[in-house]
């Protein structure tokens, strides 16, 4: 019996690695890549998705892929973001596990060993675990903590405590990711938030050989907002307490007052104390509006339904698993 396509085309493992400006880090990493993958699958891919580069990224990968076959790229036509990146790589992925992982270095190769090790034993969500953040700056990584923080006390879904992208998912949980089509990505809270058997695996994260991380503090920021409001609706709770709270202040004032002049006759009304009181209560309403909006502006996204991302070219690729179903459903029904 003849197979069909996607069956000829099922592979052991894919990795995904989203690229900006990664030129020149793109032929070190494969240098180590590719013996760690021959070593630990009988058939592999390496799709590299370059997210609208400005250098000769692309040109790289074009060249990796004609010397090496395995080696597959997919061109955004702009710049849509990391998340958005490994979203698309994710669509592409035919293998029975896959792998996400950056092309800075800082992820080791060799981990996929341990992780292909861990997903035989049953496990579909193995993620690797920074042992330490000595490479970020102290800014960073104290905004880091108290993002964390934030996210425990507030986020419907915990997070594993360093857990980042690097990771192998099982394609059961690659297809459960395919299916979450929301445009404000928090991959961190979306891989958390699928379940399956999951397990961590500490590593050291060494330092970048080329270039600097793309991520300012203003993305780092927005990042965060879309990981808070995606897994969180308590922005939105806490304006309740605090109007009930500001409520209740002011009816004990007006209480106090009223009291006030039963007793001692009516005082002339102090001009600062008026003025503070109305520029609070007005800064409180702008600050309830904006979270509101950030909301809403979220909602509006949403709604107009637009791609996640738009291919400007790609090597190697046949048609991305997203856009067949009955690829899809062969997958889903083989495992």
């Amino acid at each position: 019996m003849t197979s069909s396509p996607d069956a000829a085309e099922a592979l052991d493992l894919s990795v995904v690695i989203p690229v900006y400006n990664e030129s020149e880090n793109i032929p070190i990493l494969l240098e180590k890549l590719l013996p760690v993958l021959a070593g630990c699958a009988a058939s592999f891919e390496i799709i590299f998705v370059d997210d609208g580069s400005r250098d000769d990224t692309y040109l790289q990968l074009a060249k990796a892929h004609a010397h090496e076959p395995r080696v597959k790229a997919l061109a955004l036509s702009r710049n849509f973001g990391k998340e958005i990146a490994i979203a698309a790589g994710l669509d592409y992925a035919r293998g029975a596990a896959t792998v996400i992982m950056d092309a800075d270095l800082q992820h080791p190769p060799e981990m996929i060993e341990t992780f292909v090790s861990f997903w035989r034993q049953g496990y579909k969500n193995v993620y690797g675990q920074r042992t330490d953040r000595t490479a970020d700056s102290r800014l960073r990584r104290l905004l880091t903590q108290r993002f964390y923080k934030l996210f425990e006390s507030f986020g419907e879904t915990p997070l594993p405590e360093g857990a980042g992208d690097f990771r192998l998912l099982d394609a059961q949980a690659v297809a459960a990711l395919r299916a979450m089509r929301e445009q404000a990505r928090f991959s961190k809270g979306l891989y958390a938030w699928i379940g399956f058997k999951s397990i961590g695996v500490p590593f050291d994260v060494a330092p970048r050989v080329y270039g600097s991380s793309k991520f300012s503090y203003r993305k780092l920021t927005r990042f965060a907002l879309d990981g808070l409001m995606s897994f969180s609706n308590a922005p939105l709770k806490v304006w309740s307490y605090i109007g009930t709270f500001i409520s209740g202040m002011a009816l004990a004032s007006a209480v106090y007052f009223v009291g006030e002049t039963m007793l001692f006759g009516v005082d002339v009304p102090g001009f600062a104390s008026l003025i503070v009181s109305v520029t609070f209560l007005a800064g409180i309403q702008l600050l309830s509006l904006g979270i509101l909006g950030e909301y809403i502006g979220r909602i509006f996204a949403e709604v107009k339904r637009r791609p996640l991302y738009l291919v400007g070219d790609e090597l190697g690729l046949s048609a991305r698993l997203a856009d067949d179903p009955v690829a899809n459903r062969k997958r889903s029904e083989a495992s």
